[in-house]
């Protein structure tokens, strides 16, 4: 098996494991070896507590790093991966030399990264450990956020809703309730949902989208009382989400595609702002019930920040009437189950 395992150092032949490079300079305080009189004392700038925290984060991240992988090597025998056991084992589970062999990567690289040293370790390297480990689809994401590393493989996230779900989503009504994903797909919905902000039903799927269509339809976009707060807000929670999705091919189209059809997403993505998802009061203005006061909750079906269950619940008695009359309204047409995107999959822990 061949696997590219260039990274941004390499070790020499002759350090072996405990001697790697260098990553710091020496200390400034280290003891003086020749009778050359000390230079007077300079006024040390002060240590920032943004610099000493990032790397406290970091190193607790490869201490976790490390702990995962060896706790993964130690569950898997010789066997399962089709080697010989040989003699007597003193290591439970594969040793380090054979996630190397099977990995395709130095035996020096994948001790080091046990250590948890600070070294840089490409997404090759780790797509190659996944495999040699047998990770699964958690497994693996969980090796990657905690290395600080995109995954190269295209995007697995589940795009489908199971019947259970569905059958929640038309139990809610009359309050508008949808299940999205981290990308703000729609991936399914119910009737005041789908009438909510407009009419979701004639739009084509790759359109049933927040952030696109709170950037370019103009009837969602009359529907949000405070719009320009509303799609900054929107842009900030989609770049904090896309961190970990950064190499996927959806996530990239997406942002193509809204950079190329709205030059207000243009000026504000290069604003590079973030933010949490957070519940709060949203107000809409529905065309046919008038102004609309609702709680926007999120329940998660699955590793936040993925697929989740958004529902949104009157803030005050005026906004429940409305709702309840939006409801009927719509009752009128012919009875239609909660919508959902095509080619579904069942969503991860549902």
């Amino acid at each position: 098996m061949t696997v590219d395992a260039r990274m941004t150092q390499v070790p020499t032949a002759d350090r072996p494991p405990g001697h790697g490079p260098r990553t710091e300079a020496p200390p400034t305080d280290a003891p003086r070896t020749d009778d050359r009189p000390a230079a007077a004392p300079l006024t040390a700038a002060p240590r920032t507590g943004a610099r000493d925290g990032a790397a406290a984060d970091a190193a607790v991240r490869r201490a976790e790093l490390a702990a995962f992988l060896r706790s993964r090597r130690e569950r898997i025998t010789p066997e399962q991966v089709g080697l010989v056991r040989g003699g007597r084992r003193r290591t439970p589970g594969l040793r380090r030399e054979e996630v190397a062999h099977l990995a395709a990567v130095g035996v020096t690289w994948y001790t080091w990264i046990e250590q948890a040293r600070d070294i840089q370790v490409s997404p090759q390297v780790l797509d190659a450990v996944a495999r040699a480990l047998l990770m699964d689809r958690a497994e693996r994401n969980h090796l990657f956020v905690l290395a600080g590393v995109a995954d190269p493989l295209p995007d697995t996230e589940c795009t489908g809703v199971p019947h259970a779900m569905r059958q929640v989503l038309d139990q809610l009504s009359p309050f508008p309730a949808a299940v999205q994903n981290g990308r703000f797909d729609i991936l399914a919905y119910n009737r005041p949902y789908g009438r909510l902000l407009c009419d979701l039903d004639a739009l084509p799927e790759e359109d049933r989208n927040c952030l696109w269509l709170a950037f370019t339809h103009p009837g969602w976009r009359a529907s949000l009382v405070d719009l320009d707060a509303t799609v900054r807000v929107m842009a900030a929670k989609f770049r904090a989400s896309m961190a970990e999705h950064v190499a996927e091919p959806a996530w990239k189209a997406l942002v193509a595609r809204l950079t190329e059809a709205s030059p207000e997403f243009r000026e504000i993505w290069a604003r590079h702002e973030v933010v949490r998802s957070v519940s709060k009061t949203k107000i809409f203005r529905n065309a046919q019930v008038g102004t609309l006061q609702l709680v926007a909750t999120n329940f998660w079906t699955g590793p936040n920040p993925g697929p989740r269950l958004l529902s949104y619940t009157p803030v005050d008695e005026e906004s429940r009437q409305r709702l309840v009359r939006l409801a009927e309204l719509d009752a009128a047409g012919p009875e239609q189950p909660p919508r959902t995107r095509q080619g579904e999959r069942p969503l991860a822990g549902v």
